[in-house]
């Protein structure tokens, strides 16, 4: 049985990652040789990383009763490492809002950016990637063409995740869907975002007979 996790990020309805998400969904459904598990950060209970993490690690070293936050944090943080953990492919649905990723999204990320979890440095202080063995699967919508040469340096979504969860993790990339240009070229809007949830159905399909 192969475990994925799907990371929902987008709670906007009509959201073209959210359209992502939902035809991966819709693909990979009733698939029984995969475990089909849904994170939705925007539905989790995920308290900002901060003081009240650092807060609470000190007070379980010396044994002291945390207080609601610092057990909501400390809950949280461990619910998405255990998620990310009993994965063996994740599959991030996410916009570029504002250039970056939206700040749920973060929160899962900052949860899991983990030293001993994710990564570790060796005794040179060389980094050592941790999850090797785990596959990812990059759904992003930015309505903006991003793609073009004086936009690249702006793009801090997509290429945000790929060095987090390729270059510090280490899991490999297996697939990736990005629609663009749908808001900044509204006559050709409908054609971009059929052909990029065209796209999403493949992947979905191609890991569906993959495991089947």
């Amino acid at each position: 049985m192969t475990n994925v996790l799907v990371v929902k990020a987008n709670n906007r309805p009509d959201g073209i990652s959210t359209k992502m998400y939902n035809t991966f969904m819709e693909t990979v459904k009733g698939n029984t040789d995969m475990n089909v598990r849904v994170f939705d950060v925007f539905e989790e209970d995920m308290p900002y990383f901060g003081q009240d993490l650092f807060n609470a690690f000190g007070k379980m070293q010396n044994e002291e009763e945390l207080s609601d936050v610092e057990r909501r944090i400390m809950a949280a943080k461990q619910k998405a490492m255990d998620a990310v953990k009993e994965a063996d492919i994740l599959v991030f649905a996410f916009p570029l809002w504002n250039l970056t990723i939206p700040a749920a999204l973060q929160t899962f990320i900052d949860y899991v950016y983990s030293v001993g979890f994710t990564f570790k440095y060796d005794a040179q202080g060389n980094l050592v990637q941790l999850m090797p063995e785990k596959k990812v699967i990059l759904l992003n919508a930015r309505g903006g063409l991003y793609s073009a040469p004086e936009m690249v340096p702006m793009e801090m979504s997509y290429n945000y995740m790929q060095n987090v969860f390729h270059g510090v993790f280490g899991m490999q990339i297996i697939e990736n869907v990005i629609i663009e240009g749908h808001n900044a070229n509204p006559q050709q809007a409908e054609a971009i975002v059929e052909a990029g949830i065209q796209r999403v159905q493949e992947v979905a399909q191609k890991l569906v007979a993959q495991y089947a």
